[in-house]
């Protein structure tokens, strides 16, 4: 953990990741941040005790460069970073939709480059971090990686060529959980109950559900069958919603944002 680490472009997921670090053992005076804006930057000082640094200050001094701007900005920060950037630093890329090759062809030759797509789960620790390894990362760039995403959650390694699909699972998962709660209490309020009971009612459900998934070994189904008494309410519910193609449209959207995920690493941005 004697290695400088450089987060650029620090926004809400850069400033989990840090915190994580530090209470996995990094050191703060180890840790650098670039944030555009000056205040940013002396927040996280004040906060955390990092170091702001310039773009280019990061490239030439930090062994590790974590990239979390936004996608659309990644090939103007690089083009900064590329004439101070030595061929053995390793480069963590977490934009989504833009593969690893992207940066190898606009960095020095043989630069590692490590993919990471999290989600904001991360502000929690409860990420689900997925790694996959450009051309030039080793076992102990992996392994370094890891160690910076798993103290934020849980990581998982995966072909780069997997890495659109997980982007639609669990980098956009969250907001689909969201969007579910959203009109699940929109419809306790519909059958009577105030705003905060249902919206307490639904997080402590959606908890619990979720911790009987992780810790059961159970399938999905089963434990959804344990619910399902016979002429019961919950299997009238599940009858509405294959009424309405829940399932259908669930395995559309997901389709929707891989699909989305590629057209953002052919370039396309509208």
């Amino acid at each position: 953990m004697s290695q400088k680490v450089a987060v650029l472009g620090t926004g809400k997921i850069g400033e989990a990741l840090l915190s994580g670090m530090i209470r996995a053992g990094w050191a703060p005076a180890d840790l650098l941040v670039t944030a555009r804006r000056p205040e940013r930057a002396e927040e996280l000082r004040t906060r955390h005790g990092v170091t702001p640094v310039s773009n280019t200050e990061a490239a030439k001094t930090a062994d590790i460069l974590i990239l979390t701007v936004k996608p659309q900005d990644m090939g103007t920060l690089l083009d900064e970073l590329a004439p101070h950037l030595p061929a053995d630093r390793l480069v963590i890329s977490g934009a989504a939709g833009i593969p690893t090759s992207f940066f190898e062809e606009r960095l020095a030759t043989g630069t590692p480059v490590v993919r990471v797509m999290t989600n904001t789960p991360a502000l929690v620790d409860e990420a689900m971090s997925v790694i996959s390894a450009g051309s030039h990362a080793t076992e102990q760039h992996l392994a370094h990686t890891e160690e910076i995403f798993g103290g934020v959650g849980k990581t998982l390694r995966v072909p780069e060529s997997q890495q659109d699909a997980c982007t639609a699972l669990s980098g956009s998962g969250p907001a689909y959980f969201f969007y579910l709660v959203e009109a699940m209490t929109d419809a306790g309020i519909l059958l009577g109950l105030p705003r905060d009971k249902a919206h307490d009612l639904i997080v402590q459900s959606a908890i619990g559900a979720a911790v009987m998934l992780r810790d059961s070994g159970e399938h999905p189904v089963k434990l959804r069958e344990n619910v399902t008494s016979p002429a019961g309410t919950t299997i009238n519910a599940i009858r509405e919603l294959e009424n309405h193609g829940v399932r259908a449209a669930l395995i559309a959207a997901l389709e929707a944002a891989r699909d989305r995920s590629r057209e953002l690493a052919s370039g396309k941005k509208d």
